[in-house]
């Protein structure tokens, strides 16, 4: 049978044999002795030249295919901290852990609290911490694909960990143990039901909350890793932040759709960006200077590097683009919760305080 790493680089080969391969020079340094390193993984950060007192930390996962240097370039990442004062980091894959270099977000070994590649990552951020003075309020986590489907296996196996997330082309936390599972979900297939996508993510650890906030970016052409996908991940996380199915705002942003579902303090929690007609890959602006084309690296007029930086409080500015009047649901479909009934006076009870919240009145 053939392997994942055998199936990725065959679609690899097809899908990108017509793009010019990206030429970047190495921004990275290397990260050395951070810990045991059960996952048998590589590290490279970035520290800008006005990096903070205590700044914030982003961790970074490449796609299959991918090396760190070539991700940074195509995302845009150091040029934003050179400009806004934050560390990164770049944890490695090696062909000797999987031949196509993409993290091994399906297997067990690798995807539970206190093993696996999962703790090398967990080991790399308490390096960085200790070394550079980051602030543990302001961690953050992203990736691309394979990365970003270990986006999630973080933020479900260590979210007392991070403030938020972002997961781009990726897929649910735990819903395939073999090859050919990974396939099937990768195709949209055999995708878990909401309450065993919510009960694989609590059983992930013992945490109860406060949860990391997320966002979810997709392609609505995306052959590689079905958009079924991003409803998935939506679905896993309503449930752990207590959200309705309704999300409290559909916008556009830059010519792209985006939901956002709220808490019931009104805050943002979740968001999903589906970008139209874009296939598999990181949505980028060319014109906003972050990031450069490449494979995989898409420019489709907006830069999701300065918009999930924006949301995660590292930028000062927001994100350049263009935005139209936000669509507000009723104030009842945002606080429905998702996870289990609520009496009609509790309904009552919540929508009362929220109102009260959003007019800054007290009780």
């Amino acid at each position: 049978m053939r392997t994942l790493s055998d199936k990725l680089a065959r679609l690899t080969r097809r899908r990108t044999s017509k793009a010019k391969p990206m030429h970047s020079r190495n921004r990275l340094s290397t990260l050395t002795n951070f810990g045991s390193n059960p996952g048998a993984l590589k590290a490279a950060y970035y520290l800008p030249k006005s990096l903070a007192k205590k700044p914030a930390l982003v961790v970074v996962l490449h796609g299959c295919t991918q090396i760190p240097a070539d991700y940074d370039t195509g995302s845009g990442w150091s040029k934003l901290a050179d400009e806004h004062g934050f560390a990164l980091l770049y944890p490695q894959q090696l062909r000797d852990n999987n031949g196509n270099l993409c993290f091994n977000w399906f297997l067990r070994d690798d995807i539970s609290r206190g093993g696996g590649e999962a703790l090398s990552i967990r080991q790399m951020i308490e390096t960085m911490c200790s070394r550079h003075r980051i602030a543990d309020d302001r961690i953050f986590v992203t990736g691309l694909s394979a990365g970003g489907a270990m986006a999630n296996v973080m933020l479900a196996t260590y979210p007392e960990v991070f403030a938020g997330g972002a997961i781009i082309a990726g897929l649910p936390y735990a819903t395939a143990a073999t090859v050919s599972e990974a396939f099937d979900r990768m195709r949209g297939h055999g995708i878990p039901e909401a309450r065993e996508l919510r009960a694989g993510l609590r059983a992930a650890s013992s945490h109860t909350g406060p949860w990391p906030t997320l966002s979810v970016w997709h392609g609505t052409n995306d052959s590689t890793v079905s958009e079924a996908n991003a409803r998935a991940i939506i679905e896993q996380w309503r449930g752990v932040h207590d959200l309705g199915s309704t999300p409290a705002v559909t916008e556009t942003v830059d010519g792209q759709a985006r939901k956002v579902w709220k808490g019931v303090d009104g805050r943002d929690r979740i968001a999903l960006y589906s970008i139209r007609d874009m296939g598999h890959g990181l949505p980028l602006d060319a014109a906003s200077s972050y990031g450069k084309t490449g494979p995989y690296m898409l420019d489709v007029g907006i830069s999701s590097t300065a918009h999930i930086a924006h949301s995660w409080g590292l930028t000062r500015k927001p994100a350049r683009g263009r935005r139209n009047k936000p669509v507000a649901m009723p104030t009842s479909e945002r606080v429905a919760p998702a996870d289990r009934p609520s009496t009609l006076g509790e309904k009552i009870r919540t929508i009362i305080g929220y109102a009260l919240r959003t007019t800054r009145l007290k009780l």
